[in-house]
């Protein structure tokens, strides 16, 4: 199809299973494959993909992904459709169909702009009916979208862990508001000194594929499988005086 050899990168396991697991991944760094976070979204994937999944990728940065402009057509006019025509009309149907969405994206301040694009333009795929949950006004998700997990992929420049404290605070509010689980997330800091430990980054991408094979698998991601994605590559000390 002309729309998958632009926009998308698919893995597709060959299975004779009749229910399989779908995922959409969202890559939304700029430097897409190039990126280090394409470098623990990859075998991510990949674990996702050897454990029967079938997984779509796509790179934000490839997308056509016009800023929402708050007219809330896709609530109070007609619910569920986006009368902005771009590439976001070829992905609402895929994500409808997903039962998993994984962003990926590095830290910007706090996202790249076309990753935050997106992210405001999953508004029409929620039911427009607020509720109060646990203190809060939220939403949910329409009937007809499949989705039940949010992943983060997210890589830093920055020695510290508490760097990614505002994107996983956004994709966890996002979680609640889509009234879907957060399953967790893969977060590697100062991520540029995976090519200079390549026996610690070999390390790092097998917990990345293993933890994507769990998740498929047992629903769930081990705890110790994140800790070896973010294990210190370098001292806070020598960080500093590089």
């Amino acid at each position: 199809m002309k729309y998958e050899s632009i926009y998308s990168q698919i893995y597709v396991l060959k299975t004779e299973e009749v229910t399989l697991t779908k995922v959409v991944a969202v890559n939304g760094s700029p430097k897409m494959e190039k990126g280090n976070t394409a470098k623990i979204l990859t075998p991510f994937l990949d674990g996702m993909q050897n454990a029967g999944a079938v997984v779509e990728l796509f790179y934000a940065r490839r997308l056509n992904v016009k800023p929402c402009d708050g007219e809330f057509y896709c609530w109070n006019k007609k619910p569920g459709e986006c009368y902005i025509q771009d590439s976001m009309q070829l992905l609402y149907p895929k994500l409808c169909e997903a039962d998993i969405l994984v962003l990926a994206t590095p830290v910007y301040v706090p996202l790249p702009g076309e990753m935050q694009n997106l992210i405001n333009r999953i508004v029409p795929l929620m039911d427009p009916v607020l509720k109060r949950r646990n203190g809060r006004t939220r939403a949910r998700f329409r009937a007809d979208v499949k989705i039940r997990k949010f992943v983060l992929v997210s890589s830093s420049g920055w020695w510290e862990m508490g760097n990614f404290g505002t994107v996983l605070r956004i994709v966890k509010e996002l979680a609640k508001d889509c009234n879907v689980e957060f399953a967790g997330a893969l977060l590697r800091p100062h991520a540029q000194f995976m090519a200079e430990n390549k026996e610690k980054a070999e390390t790092i991408f097998e917990a990345a594929r293993q933890a994507g094979y769990q998740l498929v698998k047992e629903g769930r991601m081990s705890r110790d499988f994140l800790k070896i994605i973010g294990q210190p590559l370098i001292s806070e000390e020598k960080w500093w005086r590089k």
